[in-house]
């Protein structure tokens, strides 16, 4: 029997509660910060709204119950949030901190796609941009701030409902925006938010959708169990002082869930998506004897399962496709579970490249790695021309909102790129995971001890765990469980307020915040909103709440030194906008410690990556020139630790005999400063350079931007690498940053 290639589609849909549980202030059942409401109105129905138009096309969406709720409450018009409330506000009652808060927070969101395209909202923001927050205050009139009020609404609103007459209307209108306006501009967000869940069970019953859910609050269910399960994956890593073992909470949250699921769609959930697609041994059972039949998780945990290291050719595609493409069986107490590992690669592709590439040739890139796989697949085959012998699943799993704020058009453009290839494509076929289940049970086994502790990122949990401001945050969770565990009189029936703020304080966003590893200009929001979940379990046992509880857990500093936060798409324009950069890593280069920085014409350096290249800012000093105030070149050099090549020596005279100048390379690429050419080289035997076809782009104007491509360096995915910049006049050398070190980097 012949076969397509099998491909399931799995959205995930989570948002964390916002919800205030200051009981003793009038934020009370407040919801602290809007992002429910704004993805509710851009994200999740048109999701699903744009896949109804191709009936042969079938996913998965998983719907986070927390998430549900809150689209309740929204819906119902219970919710307010400050953005809401001050969208609400006639503006002849704003106050100076009120003016102050929607000139620092209304212009939330990635200017290219969300602000650029409106004239009006554009404006509003280069008047901040360019004249700052003061010149705001002093000038604006009460009709900038109404117009600001309605614009960061509307803004938010999906395009794919854009031909609605009052809001074509309101997009035609452009300003004078009145209280009524933005009145009725909230009632249509109620409207579109009020059809989200029932358009999903609409779709989930007439088979085009499977639905699935996650413990309740978004808890990583194997360190609910234990935190000593950090450890598996990372065995050097430092725990919290107090260690959180209750494994009891998993099956609450599990139940929940599924209660929560058979009551919205009026049937019994088949698939779980694991909170941070978060696995162990010791959760299996639970998830089982709920009644779950199969469960989600990343590429790196089943390597880590297996004992194998999936490698990927230069395309990034897999060179062991027959390990990954298929459903894995567990066995446990509770009967079998499946397990399906998402690509990671291709899953990233979607959530943080393409946005950056036009549409149509995004879908077809998409669908040009699925025609790889196929034909890999086949060519393991005795006879690899005919048809795929056997059913493979390709799992593509990733978060379902916050990546289309990148892509124009919020991602429709690309989605229905994407949907008409695979409607006509008889090779390919979207399938849900149950589907493919019901209709090929896993026969291949891990034996349930063998599967690996870890997440989606880099297969282990120290995105959580680890960092001494998450471990802080780890020991006041476990403090409170403790004294919720004195009160065994505080059931779930008869004292429910205190069993929701644990519920709340157990889930993973907040810990994914702390310390380390990721911010945004609201981690001190969610500091604070994590410590009133901690409070309110105080206040509902009736005991005095710790005095740590109203200090902030981290210091929240800007660093002026970090690592890339995530991938980045800037564009190359020489103009260094800020959403481009705000993912980067950074150094500081002027100023800093050194000889030769402290009279560097450059003040720092950006740097960030994502599927497609390299991305490099350097940001000089005002009015200086190349050629005049700089030199004229600058050499980028390639060093490529561990990795055997050809390498040679910088192709630059006069260079000093010291580390790391004195290293050799393996590419080069020239940038002349005058007139942006590039040249790119490679190393060669003897220490020779040779010539290679180079797309890279360099655009220099308010401060220097560069990108290049993975492709014009030809290597391969997850490789590390090192770079330099150089500065040189006519091939003279001038100066170098970073100093002493290089800017590190690991191809994806």
């Amino acid at each position: 029997m012949s076969h397509p290639l099998y491909v399931a589609f799995i959205w995930h849909q989570h948002q964390p509660l916002y919800k205030s549980r200051e009981a003793d202030s009038d934020t009370w059942g407040q919801y602290r910060l809007p992002w429910v409401r704004l993805h509710g109105t851009k994200d999740y129905l048109d999701l699903v709204l744009m896949l109804e138009r191709y009936p042969k096309l079938h996913q998965t969406v998983n719907l986070v119950p927390s998430l549900m709720l809150q689209l309740e409450d929204y819906g119902s018009g219970e919710a307010i949030d400050p953005y809401l409330a001050l969208a609400l506000t006639p503006a002849s009652n704003l106050q100076l901190k009120d003016k102050l808060y929607i000139i620092q927070h209304f212009f939330d969101g990635y200017y290219h796609t969300l602000i650029e395209p409106h004239p009006r909202y554009a404006e509003l923001y280069h008047q901040k941009q360019e004249k700052g927050l003061t010149w705001c205050l002093e000038n604006w009139t009460l009709q900038d701030y109404s117009d600001l009020l309605a614009w960061h609404n509307l803004a938010w609103i999906d395009p794919l409902f854009w031909d609605d007459p009052e809001i074509a209307q309101w997009l035609e209108q452009g300003k004078n925006f009145t209280l009524s306006d933005r009145q009725r501009i909230y009632s249509k967000q109620r409207e579109i938010i009020s059809r989200i869940i029932p358009q999903h069970k609409k779709m989930q019953d007439s088979g085009q959708l499977e639905i699935i859910t996650t413990p309740y609050t978004h808890p990583i269910l194997p360190l609910l169990a234990d935190t000593d399960e950090g450890k598996i994956a990372v065995p050097e890593m430092t725990l919290p002082q107090q260690r959180f073992d209750w494994i009891e909470d998993i099956p609450r949250h599990l139940n929940i869930a599924w209660e929560m699921y058979c009551d919205r769609f009026e049937q019994e959930p088949h698939g779980l998506w694991p909170s941070e697609q978060s696995v162990s041994p010791t959760i299996l059972p639970y998830i089982s004897q709920q009644g779950f039949k199969w469960i989600c998780s990343d590429e790196a945990v089943l390597g880590s399962s297996i004992q194998h290291f999936f490698h990927r050719d230069e395309a990034g595609n897999v060179n062991e496709p027959e390990l990954l493409y298929r459903p894995y069986r567990m066995s446990t107490d509770h009967g079998d579970l499946a397990i399906v590992f998402r690509d990671h690669r291709l899953s990233d592709l979607i959530g943080f490249t393409y946005s950056g590439i036009p549409p149509r040739k995004a879908a077809a890139d998409l669908i040009g790695h699925l025609e790889a796989i196929a034909r890999s697949l086949k060519s393991h085959q005795s006879n690899p021309d005919t048809a795929l012998e056997n059913p493979w699943l390709v799992t593509i799993a990733l978060d379902g909102e916050n990546c289309w704020e990148y892509y124009p058009h919020d991602g429709m453009p690309f989605l229905e790129a994407l949907y008409e290839k695979l409607s006509r494509d008889e090779d390919i076929k979207l399938v849900t995971v149950n589907e493919f289940i019901q209709q090929f049970p896993p026969i291949e086994t891990i034996p349930s001890p063998q599967l690996h502790s870890g997440s989606w990122v880099d297969g282990s949990f120290t995105t959580w765990i680890g960092d001494p401001v998450k471990n802080r945050a780890w020991d006041l969770l476990t403090a409170a469980r403790k004294t919720l565990a004195s009160h065994p009189e505080a059931t779930e029936e008869n004292n429910p307020q205190v069993w929701e703020a644990l519920y709340a304080a157990e889930g993973s966003d907040w810990f994914w915040w702390f310390g380390e590893g990721h911010s945004s200009n609201q981690d001190a929001m969610f500091d604070q909103l994590f410590r009133e979940h901690l409070c309110a379990i105080y206040q509902a046992l009736n005991e005095p709440i710790p005095q740590n509880l109203y200090q902030p857990i981290d210091k929240h500093e800007v660093h002026q030194e970090r690592s890339p936060r995530s991938f980045i798409h800037p564009i190359i324009n020489g103009i260094g906008d800020e959403q481009d950069w705000d993912r980067a890593g950074k150094i500081e280069v002027g100023g800093a410690r050194g000889t030769m920085h402290r009279s560097s014409s450059v003040q720092r350096l950006f740097y960030g990556l994502d599927h497609r290249g390299f991305y490099l800012r350097l940001d000089f000093k005002a009015g200086m020139q190349p050629g005049k105030d700089l030199p004229g070149e600058l050499h980028l050099l390639w060093y490529y630790h561990h990795i055997p090549n050809h390498n040679s020596p910088a192709p630059i005279a006069y260079l000093p005999d010291e580390v790391p100048l004195n290293y050799y390379f393996h590419h080069h690429l020239g940038i002349n400063l005058i007139t942006e050419s590039v040249w790119l080289q490679e190393a060669q035997a003897n220490g020779m350079w040779q010539t290679r076809a180079c797309n890279a782009e360099s655009v220099f104007d308010q401060c220097l931007e560069i990108a290049v491509p993975w492709a014009d360096l030809h290597i391969e995915p997850d490789y590390s690498l090192e770079v330099l910049a150089v500065f040189a006049d006519k091939g003279e050398y001038r100066s170098y940053i970073p100093e002493n070190k290089f800017i590190c980097l690991q191809v994806p």
